[in-house]
């Protein structure tokens, strides 16, 4: 059986590293760090960068945060939706108003984007 496979770069044995849990905790962290390269975490540590995403992997597996920062969570309100009447404005020919609940009043021609209305109308249900 051939030992190529066991050698390291300098011709001897390779040994296998163990890290502790906190050790790798402590790598991990590294990785999380603004502007941090994973690839570059494991270079210093010479781990190979698979090996380093495999511990984040597991560690966000088991439920454990690697970066101890709040969550922001906004908070929602579910409201019913506001129904929008039309009423086409007596006179004009092709032309037509909608008045919004709200009291608002648009009115448009034939030629109107139905996109860029449904965008207005939206916008000012919001408010």
């Amino acid at each position: 059986m051939s030992d190529a496979g066991r050698q390291g770069a300098d011709g001897g044995e390779r040994q296998r590293r163990t890290w502790s849990a906190d050790q790798k905790q402590r790598i991990i962290a590294e990785t999380f760090a603004p502007g941090a390269s994973v690839a570059e975490v494991a270079r210093r540590y010479g781990l190979n960068a698979n090996m380093l995403f495999t511990w984040r992997r597991r560690e966000h597996a088991a439920g454990a945060s690697a970066v101890d920062e709040p969550v922001n969570i906004a908070p929602v309100r579910v409201v019913e939706a506001t129904p929008i009447a039309a009423a086409p404005v007596l006179g004009s020919t092709g032309r037509m108003e909608i008045v919004l609940i709200s009291g608002e009043r648009i009115i448009v021609g034939p030629d109107v984007d139905a996109t860029a209305l449904a965008r207005i109308i939206k916008t000012l249900t919001r408010r």
